[in-house]
């Protein structure tokens, strides 16, 4: 296949954004793979500020990073996502540079507890604030849970009014998949 799926292209959208040295955002931390990913993309020089509500997803990412030794180069928060701008330093306003959400559920874990829209919406305003110029968010949405079809439409209604001189916005998905495939929202800070 060579069309990118959904996790290759958040991927492709963040490394284009974060540079070695630069802060970075990890907003649903879940199981660590993408916390590992932007650790990586920062290196020793740039740091991740992970957020996350179960503290399973807490414990299994700090674990991830202990093993691939980038503990150094994050800091895990057990909180919402909506209380970013408060829990990151002020000196790293305007320096973040990339930023990504699995919205739904943390696989393997209670499908109950799942991400809000209102929560998600306000770091994304959050966000918008203290990103760095052509600074990318990326929200991963997964729909096909209780609560889901909702976040997914309270997103969309969200993103498509933010101000064109403020952000561009892109969606990518695959139109023609059954079984409510995921699909990525992009936002490029201007």
């Amino acid at each position: 296949m060579k069309i990118d799926k959904i996790l290759p292209f958040a991927k492709n959208l963040l490394q284009k954004a974060v540079q070695p040295g630069d802060i970075v955002i990890d907003a649903t931390v879940g199981n660590g793979y993408d916390t590992v990913f932007l650790a990586e993309l920062v290196e020793e020089s740039g740091h991740v500020y992970g957020f996350d509500i179960q503290e399973k997803a807490i414990v299994t990412t700090q674990e991830r990073l202990v093993k691939y030794c980038l503990s150094d180069q994050t800091t895990i928060f057990h909180s919402g996502h909506e209380h970013l701008s408060q829990l990151i330093p002020d000196i790293y306003h305007g320096r973040v540079t990339g930023a990504i959400f699995n919205l739904g559920y943390l696989p393997g874990s209670d499908k109950t507890i799942v991400t809000q829209p209102d929560t998600t919406i306000a770091a994304i305003q959050q966000l918008l604030e203290i990103m760095a110029p052509e600074g990318i968010i990326v929200l991963v949405i997964y729909h096909g849970h209780n609560g889901g079809a909702e976040e997914r439409d309270s997103l969309l209604d969200y993103c498509q009014q933010i101000d064109q001189k403020t952000a561009h916005v892109l969606q990518y998905q695959f139109i023609n998949q059954q079984n409510h495939p995921a699909f990525i929202i992009a936002i490029e800070k201007i």
